[in-house]
């Protein structure tokens, strides 16, 4: 699926009621087996239209250094803009209740058939897809950081290091947000300054 300039997608739009915020979360949370970041960028921005590209960034970047799972401090922060507490619990509700009844349904399954060779391919299988997922979503937002007060070229190195500590030299990912995260922070505000 092509992906269409901003510019040409029809204005912003509200969510109707906090019913509508539920559903709209229940549906991404089903849709991301592994991942559900790759499909709220499709489904807030491109299919809902309730967030910009650039909203939609700011809100991840603010949901990542939050501490929990970055969709869900997304859901959060989507359902109160909108409907406040009420739209925030709305919006948690619909990314949390039909998953976790079928983990635990799961979750009893796997105690079943956990010795079964075709469950454990399957399982392999679907971390194959959670790191595509993750990358295409990458892909698809990398034409954001142009934008972005550091410079893309200065992000992807930024990145780059990121990916090196982590999976390579396997620093903890909490010392590597301490210190690229901290050193980007900074940067971005000296960038910033009047």
């Amino acid at each position: 699926m092509a992906a269409v300039p901003e510019t040409a997608l029809e204005p912003l739009r509200e969510p109707r009621s906090c019913a509508h915020l539920f559903w709209v979360f229940t549906r991404m949370a089903l849709q991301g087996f592994g991942g559900v970041l790759a499909v709220a960028q499709h489904e807030l921005v491109e299919r809902e239209r309730w967030l910009s590209r650039d909203e939609f960034l700011e809100l991840l970047s603010v949901g990542q250094v939050l501490p929990g799972p970055n969709v869900v401090n997304l859901s959060l922060m989507i359902g109160d803009r909108f409907f406040g507490l009420r739209g925030a619990a709305s919006a948690l509700t619909g990314m949390l209740l039909v998953p976790l009844v079928l983990m635990l349904s799961l979750a009893v399954l796997y105690g079943h058939y956990a010795d079964n060779p075709r469950v454990a391919g399957a399982l392999r299988g679907m971390g194959a897809v959670s790191a595509g997922l993750v990358l295409a979503m990458a892909w698809k937002l990398l034409g954001s950081l142009r934008k972005n007060p550091l410079g893309l070229p200065t992000c992807l190195a930024f990145g780059a290091a990121t990916v090196v500590l982590v999976a390579v030299l396997r620093v903890p990912l909490a010392w590597v947000i301490a210190s690229l995260g901290g050193t980007a922070v900074g940067l971005a505000w000296w960038r910033l300054r009047p």
